[in-house]
């Protein structure tokens, strides 16, 4: 039994009480706050259970080491999500069950090699991008061309010049698309790279990725997407030096051996599903959770053991103090994230009968830090709901409250269905060390910091569920859609699939639930 939170808790959780239960006249115009709300007493309770007692950096080590990294579809990831699933009934939560869904295909990594040739000759250090292709069985030879990804239109006017080399994409003048913008044409370029017949595309994720200490990052290249040219990750140093030289005229010549595989068709996988059932609404639901798998060249401790061992140990915090919310919280750890948000999008399809009685759901999926603030997923109205709340959590942690739409995690399909899908912001400088890469690894999360995001998991999710007053319903597709576009992401989520707006806000993913 570890007790992660015992250094900090004393004197917070008296804070923390004296906070909740301190008298206060309540407003007839003002949101009211648990102090007014009759959620104080619980919440106290739970916080206690939460920092004082908590395992969830047991759960992490557990989840790091005895798992490992866990890829949709692998048989790794179906050992974590038997393994969830025991973590649940020993909570105590009820229903607990798996929920099948089925991804397009399966993918398996294997060697990636590769070897500088001129103008010197060293060694380099790569990784594949994930559900990627292979080289020839023996590998192959050639010189390194650059393709500029701030004018791809440009590069695709011209793909024969590719043929026979390898790509190296780089970064010149000024980008003439928005990130994601690239993001997504880079998979075309892809395609057409392998039809003009290149032998492999150094770069990454259009060329974002790489960020130093001498880690590759790999991740996926599209939504439900494959490519039969491999395409890798190098490390930042390497292919600074690579750049330089292919950019200075010199001929530069590499060699590269990449092997992965693919399955024939389609694999199973599931999302791990627990409830609390609420006293008075058992039929109204606020989903809490993270992503269960994550890739492979480390443990996934960040990426998100973090958001998973958070979930459970909320989950634990509330069983152990005895209460019941109003109405259901339904803790959900969701697989095939990294894929492209399929569970989420899977468990939306799958529930769309009963999705106009859940009210959102809360999801923790950005890094190892402490939690900053509450995006609300384009929920304007609800802002001012929450900062009476957050006052009395402030002792804990200081805890902000917008509306900023996230959709790179398992809030998007809840924002899709109209939703809040509320996004735990949290305050990682070093995730972009760790995210997809072998850094990633249980080394990186600080055992108080992740009993604290625990702790505020559980408080925010009960507080929702038992308040008074239903949070949210959901918005019309218009509305939505409306939200998406005064935060610049209707156009990145239309190219890439993940919003169909002649569908009710249903997008990408959801042909792959059954």
């Amino acid at each position: 039994m570890t007790k992660t939170g015992i250094t900090i808790s004393g004197i917070l959780l008296l804070g923390l009480a004296s906070a909740i239960l301190a008298s206060a006249q309540p407003s007839r115009q003002a949101p009211q706050g648990p102090n007014e709300d009759g959620t104080a007493p619980a919440l106290v309770k739970i916080a206690g259970e939460a920092m004082i007692e908590s395992h969830a950096f047991d759960y992490l080590t557990q989840l790091s080491d005895d798992i490992g990294p866990r890829v949709t579809g692998s048989p790794e990831g179906q050992r974590a999500i038997e393994w969830g699933l025991a973590k649940m009934r020993a909570i105590g939560l009820e229903n607990v069950h798996a929920e099948k869904f089925s991804i397009w295909r399966g993918w398996t990594r294997g060697i990636a090699q590769a070897e500088l040739l001129a103008p010197i000759r060293r060694p380099l250090h790569i990784d594949a991008m994930g559900w990627t292709g292979s080289t020839a069985p023996d590998g192959v030879e050639a010189d390194v061309v650059p393709a500029n990804n701030f004018d791809f239109d440009r590069e695709l006017k011209d793909m024969k010049r590719f043929n026979g080399k390898i790509i190296l994409i780089v970064s010149e003048g000024a980008p003439k698309k928005s990130g994601d913008m690239i993001f997504v044409q880079f998979g075309d370029f892809v395609r057409a790279a392998a039809k003009a017949g290149a032998l492999a595309i150094i770069g990454g994720q259009g060329g974002f990725g790489s960020e130093g200490m001498n880690l590759t990052h790999t991740g996926i290249l599209g939504f439900s997407a494959d490519f039969a040219l491999p395409v890798l990750s190098m490390t930042a140093e390497d292919q600074g030096q690579i750049e330089r030289d292919v950019l200075s005229g010199k001929q530069v010549r590499m060699r590269l051996n990449v092997q992965n595989t693919f399955t024939n068709g389609p694999v199973d996988t599931a999302n791990v599903v627990g409830e609390i059932r609420g006293r008075e609404h058992p039929e109204e639901v606020f989903v809490v959770g993270a992503h269960l798998d994550s890739w492979d060249l480390s443990e996934g401790s960040t990426d998100n053991g973090m958001g998973t061992s958070s979930v459970l140990g909320a989950a634990e915090a509330i069983v152990r103090a005895g209460v019941r919310p109003r109405r259901t919280i339904r803790f959900v750890l969701f697989t095939g994230e990294e894929q492209g948000l399929l569970g989420s999008y899977a468990y939306v399809q799958q529930h769309q009968a009963e999705m106009a009685n859940h009210l959102g759901d809360l999801i923790l999926d950005e890094g190892q830090g402490p939690v900053k603030e509450l995006q609300l997923g384009g929920r304007s109205d609800l802002v001012a709901d929450f900062h009476p709340f957050l006052r009395v959590i402030a002792d804990i942690h200081p805890v902000n409250v917008n509306d900023k739409i996230e959709f790179g995690s398992d809030t998007g399909p809840f924002i899709a269905a109209g939703l809040p899908g509320i996004n735990m912001q949290q305050d990682s400088p070093d995730y972009k060390f760790t995210h997809h890469s072998a850094a990633d690894a249980l080394e990186a999360v600080k055992p108080d910091i992740l009993t604290q995001d625990a702790t505020l998991m559980a408080l925010t999710a009960y507080w929702i569920a038992d308040r008074p007053q239903r949070l949210a319903k959901p918005w019309p597709a218009e509305k939505t859609a409306r939200a998406l576009r005064e935060q610049d992401q209707y156009e990145f989520l239309k190219a890439s699939g993940l919003w169909t707006f002649g569908d009710k806000g249903m997008g990408h993913g959801a042909e792959d639930a059954q």
